[in-house]
């Protein structure tokens, strides 16, 4: 039975399905223009063309594998589970709720992510939230842990 859980995503403006769509409309306006300008003589058009959309292309292919990425944090009555999603690559720990410290990660003191540390396993987690929004989850978390602990 999960107590408490936590979805922290990316924030996408667009979905890769979305994103494929306006590549093919891209590449549709950018190679017509290119073929006219090669049936008038100028050739290398088509080859200026083909290389930015190749570009391109890579760029929105490696923004649509991490688009998905994401972090499940979820209380559950003898467990602390994290769960990692990254370039559709599954990672998963539990840890023990009695004995979880929460802290800071990381040398520096800007911009750290939130440690997670359990009987020798180390989790970093807030990747994909702001400095603030870090530290309301690194409260709220506290909260949750020492409220189930204290129920027991």
């Amino acid at each position: 039975m999960v107590k408490r859980e936590w979805m922290l995503k990316r924030n996408c403006s667009i979905a890769p399905h979305q994103l494929g769509q306006v590549f093919a409309i891209l590449c549709a306006v950018s190679l017509t223009v290119a073929f006219v300008f090669t049936l008038r003589g100028a050739w290398y058009i088509l080859g200026f063309s083909v290389l930015e959309l190749s570009a391109v292309g890579f760029a929105f292919l490696i923004y649509a594998r991490h688009a998905t990425d994401r972090e499940y944090i979820a209380l559950v009555e003898d467990c602390l589970l994290v769960e990692f999603v990254q370039a559709g690559k599954t990672s998963r720990y539990r840890l023990d709720p009695q004995h979880v410290r929460i802290g800071p990660a990381g040398p520096h003191p800007a911009g750290k992510l939130v440690r997670l540390e359990s009987s020798g396993i180390r989790v970093d987690v807030g990747r994909h939230l702001t400095e603030w929004k870090r530290r309301e989850f690194a409260l709220e978390l506290e909260r949750e842990l020492s409220a189930s602990s204290n129920v027991r």
